[in-house]
């Protein structure tokens, strides 16, 4: 909208005075203003329309004021909030510095101390956040300021309201939360139930490209890294940095746990155990083999190809226990199911070679991730295989699909 800045600022006109943009990203708009009461310069944060439209007024200041109240030295503070003109804002402290994501480009690997102690700075303002009962939901580097060398965690609490406030709609908007390269395996998969380990999963993330110069997981498009976090095991931090002492590479080993039940139950733990010179990844005899098949290129998790021709998908054979390398649990070697009907497994063309298997299956036996192909573009879908429930994978609708298999992801 092009009349945007003049709209915004008859809105707020007698509260703040708009000078300039600062950056636009997925859900908002930032705008440099003067706080007329208190004679500051402040961030206000403009939802997006087409997010804002789904959500609505009310319900979005409701939910925004349960993370007004937070407070801690590694959280930036919310000042207000509202709407107006139609516009849903936020208001918040103007930072000098950088984020955390431009120290990196330029930078590309930080010194090890310097990342621990920013993980630590922000898992201690996660851990008081998860102890009130809010979940981030995005953490990522573009979140972290860094104001003289100390972290911030900037909009904190906002993913969340958006969600509460969407009310479950956010495919309406066209957007997703959480980025992908940061997103936990449960994020992904849009599950109902996200707990603060969620949080400890992205900032090991976080704490993995700090170290390593690049996430766990690296492709050319979100579905291929959502798929990546769900069925690939991460290098080893240490195959990329061998200077990372044992403590720190366990840490993030476990903070990378695809199931939340193996990771650590709070982000105080995680910076426990990055601190803990004698810390060791538990069961890490067992899991040598598996970090090992990781190093070499080799999946815990292994796509299976599989070819479509009907709209329901009957007999994946071969299940969990075949594709990983460990004890697999008791079960049956067989399943059918059954997919909806405007989600068909994708079918290629004849001679093309299927993209990185079409669909890959959790070692547990408890769901599957297919890839669904409309026209040119494409999707990934999340089937449970203990119930019915099938759904979208929020921010990989739209994506282009290539019709060969790329030589590097």
């Amino acid at each position: 909208m092009s009349d945007a800045p003049d709209r915004l600022s008859a809105a707020l006109e007698g509260r703040y005075r708009i000078e300039r943009e600062l950056g636009a990203g997925g859900m908002a708009t930032v705008w440099l203003a003067h706080d007329i009461k208190h004679d500051r310069r402040v961030a206000i944060k403009v939802l997006k329309p087409e997010l804002a439209a789904v959500l609505g007024a009310d319900r979005f200041v409701v939910e925004i004021k349960t993370t007004a109240s937070l407070q801690h030295p590694h959280i930036l503070p919310l000042f207000d909030s509202g709407t107006a003109d139609g516009f849903l804002f936020y208001v918040m402290p103007y930072i000098e510095g950088e984020t955390l994501r431009d120290k990196l480009n330029r930078e590309t690997q930080l010194g090890i101390e310097e990342s621990v102690r920013i993980t630590c700075d922000v898992a201690d303002a996660l851990d008081c956040a998860h102890r009130q009962g809010v979940i981030y939901r995005d953490i990522k580097p573009e979140n972290i300021l860094l104001h003289d060398g100390r972290p911030m965690v900037a909009d904190f609490g906002i993913a969340l309201a958006v969600s509460a406030a969407a009310g479950g709609r956010m495919t309406e908007t066209g957007l997703s939360l959480g980025t992908p390269y940061y997103m936990s395996p449960e994020q992904a998969t849009a599950d109902k139930e996200i707990t603060g380990r969620s949080d400890v999963y992205s900032l090991g993330s976080v704490l993995y490209e700090m170290l390593a110069g690049e996430p766990p997981h690296t492709a050319n498009s979100a579905q291929q890294i959502i798929m990546k976090i769900l069925t690939d095991a991460p290098r080893p931090v240490t195959d990329l940095r061998k200077s990372v002492p044992p403590n720190v590479a366990a840490a993030v080993a476990v903070a990378l746990e695809k199931l939340p039940a193996d990771r650590f139950d709070s982000a105080a733990k995680f910076a426990d155990a990055l601190k803990d010179p004698g810390f060791t990844r538990p069961g890490a005899a067992g899991s040598a083999d598996r970090a090992t098949m990781a190093g070499t290129g080799t999946a815990v998790w292994r796509p299976v190809a599989l070819a479509a021709t009907t709209v329901a998908v009957g007999a994946l054979l071969a299940l969990a226990w075949s594709l990983s390398p460990t004890t697999a649990p008791d079960g049956p070697t067989e399943y059918d199911v059954g997919l909806a009907a405007a989600a068909p497994l994708r079918q290629d063309n004849p001679g093309v070679e299927n993209v990185d298997g079409g669909i890959a299956v959790d070692p547990a036996g408890a769901f599957v991730v297919y890839q669904v192909l409309h026209d040119s573009a494409g999707e990934l879908w999340y089937r449970s295989l203990r119930d019915a429930t099938t759904r979208r994978v929020d921010g990989t609708e739209g994506a282009p699909c290539a019709s060969r298999r790329s030589g590097t992801a």
